[in-house]
């Protein structure tokens, strides 16, 4: 996948593009069937694929008091998306000169003076340009006029399927799922175990005192965590190695009254080493329980100890 950043030095794209627009927080299944389309689309019309998406979300220029926190930063956005075997990703700069360009303009400079666009598959409620007064309706009429047609897709559950409102695969529902702690769910709408990143920093040391040394992540404030407890998951490092790790996200309610912050702490399972600075990327698997305040350390090594026979026996689970 070519990723391209600039609408005004994209290359010529004889034949012209399949593509679609959108944030594509998470690049969830909903998200990937759009793009499976696409796929389709340009298969049987011998044209390139691309996909438009923004280097932050819209609604954080727009109604910044209000912005929902990101499933995945842009990098992790382009990974994800170079997965699906696009040939290109545009993305676009979206600062609050661009929140207020008519959807009429971004058509006819990005979709068509850009990508040469000859089909543009969205969601059927996808909106987009200035007070989001751009929809597949406009799409079409736009289409018609300057020569590229548009498909609008009902929105689909995990099954793939068309689904209904309660059901469908969104961005909105699985952060309500992480939300609420249901990480299974929102690993099931995503198609992959939920990630976050950051670097690992200095803590109180006091896991390491406890005998359960664990790494403590510094995650942007704008990536979705899910709701505190324990989780089984992993820890990956940048050389790719992935290790099991029980994963305590919370404000550990058995040492401090009112800690003003959830810290995410990783303890990788049968390791020994030094982590300090480098970024890890965080995989929750599974939902072990909530966060306990235990009336004795003795109580909560106890406790940790089981935690992580759990995370062996979900870990070995795993297919």
């Amino acid at each position: 996948m070519e990723v391209l950043r600039d609408e005004q030095a994209v290359p010529r794209l004889a034949g012209g593009t399949a593509v679609t627009i959108g944030a594509y927080d998470g690049v969830h299944l909903g998200h990937r069937a759009v793009v499976a389309q696409v796929h389709r689309l340009a298969a049987e019309r011998g044209l390139r694929t691309a996909v438009v998406t923004f280097d932050r979300h819209p609604a954080s220029v727009v109604r910044p008091e209000s912005a929902p926190c990101l499933l995945t930063d842009l990098e992790q956005k382009l990974e994800l998306l170079a997965r699906t075997g696009v040939d290109y990703t545009l993305v676009i700069h979206f600062d609050e000169a661009r929140s207020k360009e008519p959807a009429e303009d971004f058509v006819t400079e990005v979709l068509v003076g850009a990508l040469q666009a000859q089909v543009v598959v969205v969601g059927e409620d996808f909106h987009f340009g200035h007070q989001r007064r751009g929809n597949v309706a406009l799409l079409r009429e736009m289409g018609n006029q300057l020569g590229f047609d548009v498909q609008g897709i009902e929105l689909v559950g995990v099954d793939g399927q068309p689904a209904s409102p309660a059901d469908r695969v969104s961005s909105t529902a699985i952060r309500a799922a992480l939300r609420q702690g249901r990480i299974e769910d929102a690993n099931r709408m995503l198609g992959r175990s939920h990630e976050v990143r950051g670097k690992v920093g200095n803590g109180d040391r006091r896991a390491t005192e406890l005998g359960y040394p664990t790494a403590n992540i510094d995650v942007p404030a704008e990536v979705c965590l899910p709701n505190d407890g324990i989780y089984a998951g992993w820890y990956l490092r940048p050389d790719g190695r992935r290790h099991q790790a029980a994963i305590s996200l919370g404000r550990r309610p058995t040492f401090y009254e009112d800690q003003p912050f959830s810290l995410l702490e990783a303890h990788i399972l049968d390791f020994e080493g030094d982590l300090y600075g480098e970024t890890a990327r965080i995989q929750f698997v599974t939902r072990l329980r909530d966060e306990l305040k235990f009336e004795s350390v003795d109580a909560l090594v106890a406790q940790i100890e089981q935690d992580c026979n759990r995370v062996r026996q979900v870990m070995a689970a795993l297919p």
